[in-house]
Parts: structure tokens; C-alpha cells; sequence
């Protein structure tokens, strides 16, 4: 039998080392490289769900910019301003943020509270050159307050 002599030990000691590190180098590595791709795809992934929501103001102010494009805008329901023809779905209504007003369109059923004049309502759909708003989805967010009745 062949006897293994110290400075054979150091060597296979000094290998084994070079190997943990080796493979500790490839595992922080590894573990880098997961959490960058988990960091990019959240951050993609919250980025297309955060949308601007424009008010009527300030969708008035950039229409040129914003005519054709897919925006969201915030309003209100102006009282009377709801038409549909018997037999259609093509609703036309106009929202308002208080100061500017802005004629809609929605081809569709729209959601229940839609009549509420409390309700903040959104609109997510595109401004055409004709001046109207052609909406895709209607969006009516709760009121945050509840306001007593008056009687």
C-alpha cells in the first residue's frame, strides 16, 4: 500500500478547496441572475398595469398628442347626458370633471352603478379627431364617502 504523504494531503486539501469555491462562485452567480429576471419581471409586470388616468381637462389640453391612442379618463356623469336607442347598445353619454365636458360612446351593457351622480366613473378607450370619446371598457369606481341622503 502506498502511503499518502503530507504534501500530497495539502494538494488534494488545496483542490477540494478551489472546488467549493468554484462552485460558490457559480452558485452566487446562479442566484444573481434569479433574482435580476425576478426584479425585471415584476417590474414589467407592474409597469403595464399602472395606466395614467387623464382627466377631462387634461385629455381636452392634449388632444392632439392623445387623439387615436388608448387613455383612460377620469369624470363624472353628467346628469341627462345618457341616450340609448330602443334596441341598440350603443350608449352616448358626456362626463365632466367640473369644468370641462366630454361626449362618450360605449358599444355594450354599462355597469349599474354608472347611474349614480356620486360615482367616479373611468373611461378606457381612445379620443377620435370627431371630438368624442370612443370607450372600450367603463370602469365605475365606488364613492369613497357615503353621503347622507337629503331629504
Amino acid at each position: 500500500m502506498s502511503e499518502v504523504t503530507p504534501v500530497e494531503r495539502r494538494q488534494a486539501a488545496l483542490e477540494s478547496e478551489g472546488g467549493i469555491a468554484r462552485f460558490r462562485g457559480r452558485l452566487f452567480i446562479g442566484g444573481a441572475l434569479l433574482v435580476g429576471a425576478l426584479v425585471y419581471f415584476s417590474y414589467t409586470a407592474f409597469q403595464g398595469s399602472t395606466v395614467y388616468y387623464y382627466t377631462v381637462g387634461e385629455l381636452g389640453a392634449q388632444q392632439a398628442s392623445l387623439t387615436g391612442k388608448p387613455v383612460r379618463v377620469s369624470g363624472r356623469l353628467v346628469a341627462a347626458s345618457f341616450s340609448r336607442e330602443p334596441g341598440s347598445t350603443l350608449a352616448r353619454f358626456s362626463v365632466t370633471d367640473g369644468q370641462k365636458t366630454l361626449p362618450a360612446e360605449y358599444q355594450g351593457v354599462v355597469p349599474d352603478l354608472f347611474f349614480n351622480e356620486h360615482s367616479d366613473i373611468v373611461l378606457q378607450g381612445t379620443y377620435h379627431q370627431d371630438g368624442v370619446f370612443h370607450t372600450e371598457n367603463v370602469i365605475v369606481k365606488c364613492p369613497s364617502k357615503y353621503v347622507a341622503a337629503v331629504e
